[in-house]
């Protein structure tokens, strides 16, 4: 579904009416996953989010990204403080620390929001193959929200080096599922929120995914949590939303003499491949289709010989 943002935006506006929803919008702070501390037994290897203070992780030295956006890294940090930290980092034990695997982009936004816990997986990298089982037992866990699961489907892709036909295999999904779950990462933070603490449903953010804009999406997210609107009150206001209004045909009048002498003249080496538009301002294009070379050389040297 192509949607024209800036018109779609103009009408969620005016229906949404500014209405404030942060009440409903608690951050995703993970507070009922166990907390890793100095003095607790540490786990070397989970499927499971658990909770590492700040000062217990360290950057990973070979991170190949040597700057961070300034302006990318606020925006996400006031996404974090908003809306908590939805995609955990992954981590591993390194002494009596946490080094970072990947996720330190989220890792430092963290920090500017000001959270002293991240969310973190925690993984032995060397023992990839108990890692796959523990992400897959994870999967097939039946509490998790839509996200988690498209979190634990993007964290065996990457972290196993799978292919998305080789992870449905391993997970006993048909292909296609695994990839319309994996899209949802592609959705706003604030949608992805809203997803994960059950404001709406997996198919509303699949046809959200229909709608090309980033902001018309987190309108149209505002306007569900807002309206209690179904999925398929959804599609018809987002249909609604992006009819367009027929422009009216434009009635140039009646051409000036000197372009009806164009065409006769013009039609005498060309017939009937000519089109001429003019608008009341006497703008407009003539277009002459031609059959060959030596069409157009023969109306060049008629040109040439006046």
């Amino acid at each position: 579904m192509a949607n024209n943002p800036s018109r779609l935006g103009k009408g969620l506006g005016a229906l949404l009416g500014g209405e404030d929803l942060s009440e409903l919008r608690k951050p995703v702070g993970y507070i009922n996953k166990q907390v890793v501390t100095e003095t607790a037994v540490q786990p070397k290897d989970t499927s499971d989010v658990l909770r590492i203070p700040v000062n217990l992780i360290e950057p990973n030295p070979y991170q190949p990204r040597m700057s961070f956006d300034a302006d990318a890294m606020q925006e996400l940090s006031e996404s974090i403080r908003t809306f908590g930290l939805i995609q955990p980092i992954t981590v591993r034990r390194k002494g009596e620390k946490y080094q970072i695997i990947s996720g330190e982009r989220r890792y430092r936004a963290s920090i500017m929001a000001g959270m002293e816990m991240v969310p973190a997986y925690i993984r032995d990298a060397s023992e990839q193959g108990m890692l796959e089982m523990a992400i897959v037992e994870n999967i097939q866990r039946e509490n998790l929200d839509p996200i988690e699961v498209a979190m634990s489907y993007q964290r065996l892709m990457e972290e196993c080096n799978l292919t998305q036909e080789q992870m449905a295999d391993r997970v006993g999904k048909k292909r296609a599922s695994v990839a319309n779950q994996l899209r949802l990462l592609k959705l706003p933070a604030k949608v992805q929120h809203d997803l994960k603490v059950g404001l709406l449903s997996v198919g509303h953010a699949k046809v959200l995914l229909g709608v090309e804009d980033p902001a018309a999406q987190e309108m149209l997210c505002d306007l569900i949590v807002k309206g209690g609107l179904s999925v398929r009150q959804l599609e018809e206001k987002i249909k609604s939303l992006d009819k367009k209004p027929a422009a009216p045909k434009e009635d140039p009048g009646a051409l000036p003499e000197m372009y009806y002498k164009l065409l006769e003249n013009v039609g005498k080496y060309f017939g009937d491949n000519l089109s001429l538009r003019r608008t009341r301002e006497g703008k407009g294009t003539l277009t002459i289709k031609f059959e060959s070379d030596a069409q157009m050389e023969q109306f060049l040297r008629a040109l040439e010989q006046r």
